[in-house]
């Protein structure tokens, strides 16, 4: 599991940076990606990367941000796993956020470092800036911003919706942990091995509470959550507990309202369309495609997760 937060993961580089910041993509992707630089203090220290659409995005339309995981090309992960079609389909730019071994040297991004996750501090300030420099950029519908992540990036997912609530509209945590779960490396590490059952879902919310606007009264993101039952790097139970804390956020009983077996091994528990945790048997640790995948952590499960999640956004 060091390796999981320290340990630079192998994967195919298949991108290369020319000098006018667009990287070469396969002739699959219909639209392009650019690299920005000037959009804003960046506290973080982290790179922008932007997938815009074959046909550019007209005002008015959603904003898409994709976090990956630890020692992940974003744009790997967003291709992959589905995320740049549904910026095709939805006629959105997709912003992500990319990691650079200088801040952590498995290129993870530091869900669990207090300095990163407060409000107006360290990454979430920058992916917030990064956010605020495409509204401005393609007059996005400033109340239909959604954020997404897989492990690391789905902690920071997390994190981001806390610290900017009335930012994003909803957001997505794939193989991810609570905001405010671990304090430094060595509770960090505990925190992957073992979620624990030290707070209930009021105890959580605090956490979230203690990176957001000081005294913040107002609606908070709804949740989409995705866990895979045979996971190994990211114990399971961090995603009850993430629902806990975003149940308890919106003000909500416990109790789902509604749960679903769409399938054998695949588990839905809702709790007023508030909140989503979907359960996978069976699968490790990834996000779920329903397609044959080579990017590490991209998991061919017969669901396509993308799809789901753009679905519980009400994107269709």
């Amino acid at each position: 599991m060091l390796e999981i937060l320290f340990g630079h993961l192998p994967g195919p580089v298949r991108r290369a940076l020319d000098a006018t910041g667009l990287v070469h993509l396969p002739a699959a992707l219909p639209g392009r990606v650019e690299v920005v630089t000037g959009f804003g203090a960046n506290p973080g220290e982290l790179a922008m990367k932007l997938y815009v659409p074959a046909a550019t995005p007209a005002p008015g339309g959603p904003l898409l941000v994709l976090l990956h995981g630890c020692g992940q090309d974003a744009v790997g992960l967003a291709e992959a796993a589905g995320w740049t079609a549904l910026a095709e389909r939805v006629g959105a730019p997709l912003l992500l956020p990319e990691q650079s071994a200088g801040n952590n040297h498995g290129r993870c991004f530091n869900w669990f470092e207090p300095g990163d996750i407060v409000r107006d501090r360290g990454e979430v300030a920058s992916i917030r800036q990064m956010t605020g420099f495409v509204f401005d950029r393609f007059g996005c519908d400033r109340r239909r911003a959604f954020v997404a992540g897989l492990s690391a990036g789905g902690a920071m997912a997390a994190a981001v919706l806390a610290a900017y609530p009335e930012v994003f509209a909803a957001g997505a945590v794939v193989a991810g942990l609570p905001v405010g779960s671990a304090n430094g490396v060595r509770a960090a590490m505990a925190r992957l091995a073992e979620a624990g059952a030290d707070l209930d879902g009021p105890g959580w919310a605090k956490r979230a509470r203690a990176v957001a606007p000081p005294g913040y009264g107002g609606s908070w993101p709804r949740m989409s959550i995705w866990q895979g039952g045979s996971d190994r790097v990211v114990d399971p139970a961090n995603a009850a507990n993430l629902a806990a804390q975003w149940v308890a956020l919106h003000g909500l009983d416990g109790t789902p309202t509604q749960e679903l077996s769409p399938r054998p091994g695949l588990r839905r528990r809702v709790w007023r369309d508030a909140v989503e945790l979907w359960t996978v048997e069976g699968m490790a640790h990834g996000f779920p495609v329903a397609h044959a995948s080579a990017e590490p952590f991209v998991l061919d499960v017969g669901i396509d997760a993308a799809a789901g999640i753009a679905r519980f956004w009400g994107l269709g």
